[in-house]
């Protein structure tokens, strides 16, 4: 089991290098933000619209199928789960149905002297809240719009995150982020100390996933009997496991602080390392306008009614 490959989650991606990895990490990082933020207030169309978005800016990037077949994968099936489960549960209204017509039925007999008026064909189209309705199986439009969301939102919010994760580098995203909170140092905010934090941060997933896989490597091959220890002792041995991972991660803690030191990485005054070079290309204003392009669709059109 090698989570590195198998669970490539937040790990950035080297070769090959695509057009999405030469987008300025500036403006990738306002892309991302259109997707967590447009989702907000909007119809289940323009929902969908962003899943069908993310699929094929992964397709035209030319990203590896390896790299990307597994984590979309996993991500349709829960995502086709959610929608499946949600979309047959009880939509929680608990509305009451009365009927509006009179009880007394002679009261919709129509006069003689109708002249034989007929309604439209359109008129005769019954409302139906209720679209499938067989057995236990309930599907209603309340439910069926609240699945949408709920599927759409998990594909969107994870899967977005993780496409900017895996054409950016860890250097590119501070020093992106930085850019942009350059205004903030007036309010004397620590920017430098925030944004070196955050490299550390991505820099220290793939280690807990290395750490994840040795720990569990180390108990497979020590061929333990799970139905002879019971459940308490497989607590005891999951716990140990647990405390384990634990020291080791503080220990590459510690180890990343002393190098740091020992580099001089005291203060951000005395010390300081410019990552990237940020400037804005042809391709970058291109992407810029796309964008605006893309939230003025999202307000013509994707507004929740």
């Amino acid at each position: 089991m090698d989570l590195l490959r198998s669970l490539p989650l937040g790990l950035y991606l080297e070769q090959p290098q695509t057009w999405l990895h030469k987008i300025d990490p500036r403006v990738k990082f306002a892309w991302l933000m259109s997707f967590l933020t447009s989702y907000v207030l909007a119809n289940n169309n323009w929902r969908v619209l962003l899943v069908v978005i993310l699929i094929i800016a992964t397709l035209i990037a030319r990203i590896p199928r390896r790299v990307w077949q597994q984590q979309m994968g996993w991500l349709l099936m829960l995502s086709f789960f959610v929608l499946a489960i949600a979309a047959i549960s009880p939509d929680g209204l608990g509305v009451d149905y009365q009927s509006r017509l009179p009880a007394n039925e002679q009261i919709l007999t129509q006069p003689a002297n109708s002249n034989n008026i007929k309604e439209p064909a359109d008129e005769k189209k019954a409302y139906s809240y209720v679209l499938f309705h067989k057995g236990p199986v309930k599907v209603t439009r309340y439910s069926l719009s609240l699945a949408v969301r709920l599927s759409t939102l998990i594909f969107t919010v994870i899967y977005s995150t993780n496409l900017y994760l895996l054409t950016t580098a860890p250097e590119e995203i501070t020093s992106g982020i930085e850019s942009l909170m350059q205004p903030l140092r007036r309010f004397k905010l620590p920017v430098t100390e925030i944004t070196l934090t955050l490299t550390l941060s991505l820099r220290f997933i793939p280690l807990v996933l290395e750490e994840v896989q040795n720990l569990f490597r180390s108990v497979m091959t020590r061929a333990i009997n799970w139905k002879k220890l019971g459940l308490k002792g497989a607590f005891k041995v999951w716990m140990t496991v647990a405390e384990r991972l634990l020291e080791n991660l503080l220990l590459r803690a510690d180890q990343m602080a002393n190098a740091m030191m020992v580099r001089g990485f005291t203060s951000p005054n005395e010390h300081r390392v410019q990552w990237h070079d940020l400037r804005l290309k042809g391709r970058d204003w291109l992407a810029i306008a796309t964008l605006i392009l893309f939230w003025g669709i999202r307000l013509a059109i994707g507004t929740q009614v």
